[in-house]
């Protein structure tokens, strides 16, 4: 299986934002082992906890914090609808860098006034994604900043393999990991732990039948680019491969499931009323794709990842009322900047 990081990248990453927030905590619910059933024993790790509320503080901060003094010294620009953003801003804020964020007109009042609190430059710009990231694109190069793509960046990989890192040392006994799969920053992350540290660690992909770009291209071999997602789990409304970790999805998942919006949702209910943390919907969506998994993880202990919390204030009142939340049509956030794979090196881990 050939990845696009190495474990040293994740060692080095792991060091480099230790300075900035604790290790976000891995709990163990046991109504969750009733409702999945099957003997399996179900572990949770907080994301949520972590600033913004999201594991994307840790991309942010693995890029902010792998810049070269100039390129810290120029700023960085992304396009992104969320996460990816805040995480940024957070990360520019904590070292002092500049951060610029270009969203779509329209875009989720509540993560924009997140990104502006935290001091980024915030520009909404485009109805289409697509024109946002032009838009981006050209800010990036009359500015002279550097573009951190919300997947196929190098630091971006690595700093969510510090995730999985993390979770195997606090809970060393897991056979297996559930995750969301967006752009696939966690899912090669968690692989190349495991490749590390664990090879019988079993990792597992789950995404929005609303959103399936992703898990049809893993079952046919086939790339995608562009195609429309219809999802309201933003975390993983992906329309599009990516040169960086469709590779090592192909080679190292050990399958791929779809789940209903519906399953997604009731996801959402059951991990408040269990835990008392509201998840998003990529956030819940590990636990939809578990209970699709779980006759094939019978006795296994198993971890999911709670990777988000930000869901708007409207949509979880609507969702925890047992609706159906609607969604924003459109494609993701990733398949234009860098989306052919430009080549960030990564400083040395010594």
């Amino acid at each position: 299986m050939t990845l696009p990081i190495s474990y040293d990248d994740i060692v080095a990453a792991r060091e480099r934002l230790r300075p900035f927030f604790d290790a976000s905590p891995v709990r163990h619910y046991p109504q969750l082992d009733e409702l999945v059933g099957y003997d399996i024993r179900v572990l949770v790790k907080h994301e949520n906890h972590l600033p913004t509320g999201s594991f994307k503080v840790r991309n942010g901060t693995a890029s902010i914090t792998a810049l070269s003094p100039e390129q810290a010294a120029q700023g960085v620009i992304a396009a992104t609808t969320g996460n990816h953003g805040l995480g940024l801003a957070w990360a520019g804020a904590a070292r002092g860098v500049g951060v610029t964020i270009c969203v779509p007109t329209g875009n989720n009042p509540e993560k924009n006034a997140g990104i502006r609190a935290l001091g980024a430059t915030l520009i909404e710009v485009g109805e289409r994604y697509d024109e946002t990231v032009a838009a981006c694109r050209a800010i990036a190069e009359q500015e002279q900043r550097t573009i951190v793509h919300s997947t196929n960046h190098l630091p971006v990989i690595a700093g969510a393999g510090t995730m999985s890192d993390q979770y195997l040392t606090q809970a060393p006994e897991l056979d297996a990991l559930v995750i969301a799969l967006g752009g696939g920053s966690q899912a090669v992350g968690a692989l190349t732990v495991a490749n590390a540290r664990k090879a019988s660690l079993a990792v597992y992909a789950v995404q929005s039948q609303g959103a399936p770009a992703q898990h049809n291209a893993w079952h046919d071999g086939e790339a995608r680019a562009g195609v429309p997602a219809h999802t309201f789990a933003e975390g993983i409304a992906t329309g599009s491969t990516y040169a960086m970790t469709y590779p090592a999805l192909r080679a190292g998942l050990r399958d791929f499931v779809l789940a209903s919006e519906a399953m997604i949702a009731q996801s959402v209910r059951d991990l408040w009323r269990i835990t008392h943390n509201l998840p998003e919907g990529a956030g819940a969506a590990g636990l939809a794709g578990l209970r699709l998994l779980a006759p094939q993880l019978a006795g296994k202990t198993v971890g999911l990842v709670m990777c988000g919390g930000n869901l708007d204030a409207e949509r979880a009142a609507h969702i925890l009322l047992g609706g159906m939340p609607h969604f924003p049509s459109g494609t993701d956030e990733g398949q234009a900047i860098g989306g052919r794979g430009q080549s960030h090196r990564l400083p040395s881990s010594s």
